[in-house]
């Protein structure tokens, strides 16, 4: 086991989903053709202002209060001055000393124990471009540009792959909840950059280093996991940490340096002079956090304590918000919130992640889905016949019990017609009967078969199994 204790803080970029850019009037949309949601101002072109999106304002206030950050009344934008080829100015428009939210925290739960990672602040800012790779060159797909981005910066409170990955899966629950991103890694909308240190026990922090633009939380884990290794085999050997940011390689499971680890000066900060700083009143602030829902941990703990579901499955049931609105509306509209749980956790879930390219897809509502689940409670459905129902109904408005009728489902719960049926395959099969009188209760089955096969599976399979028992035992 190694002597050095590994010291994690992370800047995390989550861009908001606002219809348009931050500052011009250009889509902020996923998936366009490159360079088709540019203008001069997201381009940089000479001699042109831009004009401050104050949904993005709202969206960050939003997410701060979210997570207990102390709001700032006023908060002005800096120029950040570097070259790269997917910055159009050579400046990005951010904030430096004066950011949107200070502080606030997150709670965390890594095997059974809780834990809370503070934040130091969450500024506002433009995204840049993306630079694509192939065929030995690379392109630059502007559409990126001027999309509203906060960067989240905690302080160096993990100390474990496990922690880091808790608290973005927490984080993007949180801003998710809220309203204010999709936090689709896979399309770039939140990414990591994971700021790590090693050191022994009492020590003071070691040298860290930057590993940047991680997408994906299997990727920040793996980068935390090399980069320890990799510092570790450094400090073991004599050698001395060198503070730089690095690159981590997805295919070869490796990190490598890029530049030297830049600090602020580098970037030559001065205030925007094209834009006036942002000032909030008490009352825009509390207007703002009025608008907040109740977030996934406290759904959580609710469904919990107040409706008896085990921790596995409220956090499941929470792990997106359509599935948790979707839960409570069917306990509101009278379904038993176990029962709701259960189907929701094979059905739905089952159902939306086929229909939704990006998370769950929920395409029937609380109370169709508390009409489903009663019909299947009275019997008049089974639970496999269900699914038909549910395929039914998805995305209409269609109620559950006129589907059972459309489709010809409805079981048949007449004791005595089912009597009769059973007798008559009973007598049709006395080989079987004779097992099943000798102490072979496997045949019942083979009965049950018979019986559903007979009435295209609309009996009750409780009634059923009764009175083939029953008839069988005379």
């Amino acid at each position: 086991m190694s002597e050095y204790i590994p010291t994690i803080g992370l800047e995390v970029h989550c861009e908001l989903k606002t219809e348009t850019k931050l500052f011009c009037s250009c889509r902020n949309s996923f998936g366009a053709a490159p360079n088709t949601n540019t203008c001069p101002v997201c381009a940089g072109h000479p001699g042109v202002l831009p004009v401050l999106n104050r949904k993005a304002v709202e969206y960050t206030v939003k997410a701060g209060c979210a997570i207990g950050c102390r709001i700032s009344r006023y908060s002005k934008w800096d120029r950040k001055n570097y070259f790269y080829p997917d910055l159009p100015k050579a400046w990005q428009t951010s904030q430096y000393d004066l950011p949107l939210c200070i502080g606030g925290e997150v709670r965390i739960t890594v095997n059974g124990e809780e834990k809370t990672v503070r934040l130091n602040r969450i500024h506002l800012e433009e995204d840049a471009g993306k630079l694509v790779h192939g065929g030995g060159s690379t392109a630059v797909d502007y559409n990126r540009c001027g999309v509203p981005l906060m960067e989240c910066v905690t302080e160096p409170d993990m100390h474990s792959a496990d922690e880091a990955v808790a608290f973005l899966e927490e984080l993007a629950s949180i801003f998710r909840y809220a309203g204010v991103s999709d936090c689709r890694m896979q399309e770039g909308s939140i990414r990591a950059d994971v700021n790590l240190s090693l050191s022994r026990p009492g020590e003071p922090l070691g040298t860290r280093t930057e590993t940047k633009n991680l997408n994906s939380f299997r990727s920040v884990r793996r980068a935390i996991e090399a980069e320890i290794r990799r510092q570790t085999e450094v400090l073991e050997s004599g050698g001395k940490v060198v503070q730089e940011t690095r690159r981590f390689d997805d295919a070869t499971g490796e990190g490598y340096g890029m530049r030297s680890k830049e600090d602020a000066q580098d970037y030559r900060y001065f205030p925007e002079p094209d834009l006036m700083p942002v000032v909030l009143s008490d009352e825009d602030v509390e207007r703002i956090r009025a608008t907040l829902p109740e977030l996934a941990r406290d759904r959580r703990n609710r469904y919990v304590s107040d409706l008896g579901l085990s921790d596995y499955d409220a956090s499941l049931i929470t792990a997106d918000p359509a599935t948790a609105e979707l839960f409570d509306d069917a306990v509101t509209a009278g379904a038993n919130a176990k029962k709701a749980a259960n189907y929701i956790m094979s059905e739905i879930m089952r159902k939306g992640k086929t229909a939704g390219e990006d998370g769950i897809v929920v395409g029937i509502t609380g109370m169709q889905l508390a009409d489903l689940l009663a019909l299947v409670e009275k019997g008049e459905i089974n639970l496999v016949s269900s699914r038909d129902v549910l395929d039914k109904i998805w995305l209409t408005d269609m109620t559950a019990s006129a589907a059972v009728d459309a489709l010809g489902l409805r079981q048949n719960n007449d004791a005595g017609e089912i009597e009769k049926l059973v007798r008559d395959i009973v007598a049709a099969n006395p080989g079987p009967a004779d097992d099943y009188r000798k102490g072979n209760e496997k045949v019942l089955s083979f009965f049950v078969g018979q019986l559903m096969k007979a009435t295209k599976g609309k009996t009750n399979p409780k009634i059923a199994g009764e009175l083939i028992r029953k008839v069988l035992s005379e």
